[in-house]
């Protein structure tokens, strides 16, 4: 980014500005001359890792900067260095959507899966052998960056993979984040730019010192550090906590309106594009990636840097490797899911060594009882590990675990804690056996186990525990929706006997809840609203919401568009259930077994008393329209209709949503900045692909 004149230069203005910090007569010349220096020496402190001034010297130009733009608000810029400090506490991050959807990458293991990755790849594309590109995947919190005329424009945290939480005012305080960048060089007006937040080894130890010193709690691993500190609300409290950003990926750019000015060549592979980003001053892995041809090069230079990953300042999971050309790239295109022209390569998982000190047996909203390992504490990859789900009685018997046993632990994709194993080796004859119980740890009825299955269950449908969990998913967002109950205050008031069942619900009023602590005005007449509200939802969502094992969201929809009163499925047998779309045996066997249960019957009776509608109404999908038996899939941004608006209007007229391009599929309705859907579906010829003008008037015809 800087040549060895320019070095020198900029070094001599800096003992320049830091021997006259109390410069008088100061011009506009002067004080950018200053900001130029801070922001040379951000870059060799926070990219390079390579200062060439102390810390002290820093605060004394940073702090000649804040004087004279004080003196002088009117020179302030907005990329100026004393800019990326924030002021105030942000309110909320509003949601952005990319500018291109960010796909997740698909996963592999071992070697077989990168040779089988790489064959497809070269199948597709016709060549024998192919360049790639091989770079760390680090383990942090991707980010998206939009540059406009050569300013940071915004911040987006990755979210759903199209729109995430606005987060700019906090990335401003990571100093590797550039604020502005010569784009224009290239003939570049904006572009965005992928990339992840991490917190190294260094700072992360520093940092969970700090909070154990405060008798705080310490944080489990840098990620969580990361993450956790992009969403704070106070962005000084984020300049303290000395994030780092690796910006790894180039994915859009457009170019500037002619000029006259000659530009630099936009690189045609993915190094080049990090070496422009590299020399645009972002912290790029330039110097950790290589660029190899053919794939057993590519597992080599993984097992090499895969020896080496403890030795390294900041935590990565894994490589990811990608097509060094972006010609290339763009012929192989995508999946639904994921592009074909790049592969992560996750690196084994952590493992460590503990011992297994109890089982606790959890029962879930299916009355499904999982007993859940309490194991010593251990470390694996940077996360502290206590409790271990062990699944059923056949895990435990195949995995030979007694209580007292030393064991072997890991985590699967560094995410997920599991037991590989016991270490039998070690016993010393006081370890004990595990006793699974015959019955409901909550309210001690008898377990059944289903024949066929490995899960034992509380078939009791006012257990406690079931209970609790029922109503937590009765009221959950795809369900009835009722804003302001959350999981903590449903546990709250089961406990303190306010609610029981799931109809109890419609029970609660401003007296039974004036007076809990935490709980005022404000906050009971919005659960009173939402529970009223609650109570004219599409039957469709009661029926998902009645918690029937296998009916999920699809099936609950199919259900209600064949009847009239939710008790129609009361006559329902499993026969007729099975014409249903999307209702197979399994299915068909638990609605009937539901609607067999005198309890049920009585609490949809108790619902329908308390004035939820179980009648199919206006609001209710109907059996047949004029988008009967047609499906429909939306893709990009809507400009007219809200997505769930647009989705509705279709169900309403018989029509089913899709969740993704296949042939299944009839129309796909495309908005602005559409993704890798339109590609896939331009490939098929069965699916017309529409605009949302043209949706708009099918839907008035």
């Amino acid at each position: 980014m800087y040549n060895s004149s320019q070095i020198k230069e900029l070094q001599a203005q800096s003992l320049h500005w830091i021997n006259n910090t109390e410069k008088q007569n100061i011009t506009h010349s002067d004080l950018l001359d200053l900001q130029n220096v801070l922001q040379f020496h951000e870059y060799r402190y926070y990219v390079q890792n390579d200062p060439l001034i102390t810390d002290t010297e820093f605060d004394a130009l940073f702090k000649a900067l804040e004087k004279l733009e004080k003196a002088h608000p009117e020179w302030v810029s907005a990329h100026s260095p004393t800019q990326r400090v924030g002021t105030g506490l942000i309110k909320d991050f509003p949601k952005t959507q990319h500018l291109v959807p960010m796909l997740s990458l698909e996963n592999s293991n071992n070697a077989d899966d990168l040779n089988d990755w790489d064959r497809k790849a070269r199948e597709l594309s016709g060549l024998e052998q192919i360049e790639y590109c091989v770079e760390p995947k680090f383990d942090g919190a991707s980010i998206s960056l939009v540059f406009e005329n050569d300013f940071l424009q915004t911040g987006v945290t990755r979210g759903d993979g199209e729109t995430g939480d606005n987060i700019t005012t906090n990335l401003k305080q990571i100093r590797s984040v550039p604020l502005q960048a010569d784009f224009s060089k290239y003939g570049i007006e904006q572009i965005e730019i992928r990339g992840e937040v991490l917190m190294n080894k260094k700072n992360f130890a520093a940092y969970n010192e700090s909070l154990s010193s405060e008798g705080l709690a310490v944080l489990a691993n840098p990620r969580n550090a990361a993450a956790g500190s992009l969403r704070m609300k106070d962005p000084s409290i984020v300049a303290k906590r000395k994030l780092e950003a690796f910006l790894y990926h180039v994915s859009y750019f457009t170019a500037l309106p002619e000029t006259k000015n000659e530009t630099i060549p936009i690189p045609e592979t993915h190094s080049g594009m990090l070496e422009m980003l590299w020399q645009l001053g972002f912290r790029s892995p330039q110097k950790e990636m290589v660029v190899v041809k053919g794939i057993d090069k590519v597992i080599e230079h993984i097992k090499e840097f895969e020896e080496k990953r403890d030795s390294l300042g900041y935590e990565i999971d894994g490589m990811v490797i990608k097509v060094n050309s972006l010609k290339l790239q763009d012929d192989l295109g995508m999946t639904s899911h994921h592009p074909r022209w790049a592969i992560a390569y996750k690196f084994k998982a952590r493992q460590a060594t503990s011992k297994l000190l109890a089982v606790e047996f959890q029962v879930g909203r299916t009355g499904a009882v999982t007993p859940v390992a309490k194991i010593e504490a251990a470390q694996v990859g940077g996360v502290t590990v206590t409790s271990i789900s062990i699944h059923n009685e056949e895990y435990i018997k195949q995995k030979d675990l007694k209580i007292g046993d030393a064991i072997l632990i890991e985590r699967s994709g560094d995410v997920i804690p599991q037991i590989v194993k016991s270490l039998p080796d070690l016993r010393t004859g006081d370890e004990t056996e595990i006793d699974f119980p015959k019955n409901c740890p909550v309210c001690k009825d008898a377990l059944f186990k289903p024949e066929g299955e490995a899960v034992w269950r509380c078939i009791n449908v006012s257990c406690p525990a079931q209970v609790v969990e029922s109503i937590i998913h009765f009221v959950s967002k795809d369900a009835l929706d009722v804003k302001s109950f959350g999981e903590a205050n449903i546990r709250r008031f089961f406990e303190k006997g306010l609610i029981t069942d799931i109809p109890s619900i419609y029970d609660l009023t401003e007296e039974k809840l004036s007076g809990l602590d935490g709980f005022g005005q404000k906050s009971i007449t919005n659960l009173l609203e939402a529970l009223t509200q609650s109570k004219t939802q599409p039957i469709h969502r009661i029926i998902y919401g009645l918690g029937i094992r296998y009916v999920g969201e699809t099936t609950a929809k199919a259900l209600a568009q064949n009847i009239k009163n939710i008790n129609d499925l009361a006559g329902y047998d499993e026969e007729r259930l099975k014409l249903i779309e999307d209702v197979g045996i399994k299915v068909a066997q638990s609605i009937v077994e539901y609607f067999k249960n005198e309890d049920n019957l009585h609490m949809l009776q108790r619902l329908e008393a308390a004035g939820v509608v179980l009648e199919k109404t206006g609001n209710a999908l109907p059996a047949d329209g004029s988008f009967s038996g047609q499906t429909f899939l939306f893709t990009g941004t809507l400009t007219k209709l809200k997505r769930a608006e647009a989705e509705e209007k279709v169900e309403r007229m018989g029509g089913k949503i899709l969740t993704g391009v296949s042939s299944k599929l009839n129309y796909l309705i495309v908005g602005t900045d559409a993704g890798s859907k339109l590609e896939k579906a331009k490939k098929t010829p069965s699916i017309k692909i529409m605009s949302e003008e043209e949706f708009l008037e099918m839907i008035q015809t």
